[in-house]
């Protein structure tokens, strides 16, 4: 594992990236997907924009938790060649991770001027709640595209455009929120040897840098490794792992997602909670599935914390081991996680609940059992 304290030259003042804004969604049902993420993880309605508020070409609904918001998007119409091109490609996916900034206007010409692509230039978008600037570039990955959004002058629930969907869920009264709080980071999942090109957009495109890394002397199993660098903004608060299959002796779940995505695209999110113990507890009990870790798995853990006396890991074991929550810890503190099963058909986009106490890792120390985890799932969909 490395960790780099080099963040390299400022970017211009005006360009501040101030964290992740929301992620759009591509489906085939965007009402239904809401739905889904609204009864299992316990987001809440927030906005939508369908023929019921005059669109007539794309229907979106947004939800939201925390300072969390997933946009779900599909099409109205018949014909629609980007959202039918996308699906027939990916299935269900990420199509955009957006970010706030402090000036739309600048951080776009900083962007394009350093050689990123346009997708739409900087647009205004106003109603009764202000107005709000957006623009969207392509990522550096695949079909994913990154849009900014400058909104500090936009007081209403989502972006101008989008009415308000107040909508009383009943489980909200019989299960409390999990209150999951942030996106931590989002993760993508890149073809063999194209992760350089990946970090490279992010550092020559929109002045990140890079964070943190491994490689697949660290990261491998019986049957795969992998290869992942961490980047981030000037100020880290969009982080961003880009991850790509290293060689082993079967098909990696790096390239499994690549095989079934077709191509590389987004392939986690990670949602930060300050009680991750009360989030598992409530999402398991809305009928989440996680994945599976051997009970070795802490048999090994209590070992490695008992061999120091730097970490107190404050949480109770026992309950961490009954909900399956994985821990990590260094020299600086410690942190807790834990991994959805795959959400869509195909075993590609999953999530991630974390919490940090102190440690601002990727829990290196839980890629072995996670991986291997997977490779359990893979070998029952016979992928590995």
């Amino acid at each position: 594992m490395t960790s780099y304290l080099d963040k390299g030259p400022p970017p211009p003042a005006d360009v501040e990236y101030l964290g992740f804004d929301f992620v759009e969604f591509w489906v085939g049902n965007a009402a239904q997907a809401a739905s889904y993420y609204v009864s299992r993880f316990g987001f809440e309605p927030l906005a939508w924009r369908t023929l019921e508020t005059g669109e007539r070409e794309l229907a979106s609904y947004i939800v939201k938790q925390g300072e969390i918001i997933y946009c779900f998007t599909s099409a109205l119409n018949p014909k629609n060649e980007d959202l039918e091109v996308f699906l027939a490609r990916h299935g269900d996916g990420v199509r955009d991770v957006a970010m706030t900034v402090k000036d739309c206007r600048a951080t776009f010409d900083f962007a394009v001027g350093n050689g990123a692509v346009p997708v739409r230039k900087p647009t205004i978008l106003e109603d009764a709640d202000g107005q709000a600037v957006v623009a969207t570039i392509k990522a550096g990955f695949g079909d994913t595209v990154h849009t900014f959004v400058e909104r500090q002058n936009y007081k209403g629930s989502f972006l101008p455009g989008y009415p308000s969907l107040e909508s009383d869920d009943p489980l909200i009264r019989t299960t409390p929120s999990p209150g999951l709080g942030f996106i931590d980071h989002c993760v993508s999942n890149n073809g063999d040897q194209e992760m350089e090109n990946v970090v490279n957009f992010y550092i020559q495109k929109l002045g990140f840098h890079r964070f943190w890394s491994v490689d697949d002397k660290q990261l491998l199993t019986e049957y795969s490794a992998l290869r992942s660098i961490v980047v981030c903004d000037y100020h880290e608060r969009v982080k961003m792992p880009v991850n790509e299959p290293a060689e082993g002796l079967r098909r990696s779940q790096i390239q499994e997602f690549v095989d079934y995505y077709d191509g590389p695209g987004i392939q986690h999110i990670a949602m930060n909670t300050p009680d991750i113990i009360n989030a598992i507890s409530q999402l398991r009990s809305r009928g989440v599935t996680f994945i599976t870790v051997p009970n070795a798995y802490y048999e090994d853990l209590k070992k490695r914390l008992s061999s120091q006396d730097t970490i107190s890991v404050k949480e109770d074991m026992k309950i961490l081991q009954e909900l399956g929550i994985l821990v990590d810890f260094d020299e600086e503190g410690y942190l807790l996680q834990i991994f959805t099963k795959p959400l869509n058909t195909r075993p590609t986009l999953f999530l991630e609940v974390i919490q940090r106490a102190s440690n601002n890792g990727f829990g290196v120390g839980n890629f072995k059992s996670l991986f291997e985890a997977i490779e359990r799932d893979q070998s029952l969909r016979g992928n590995l």
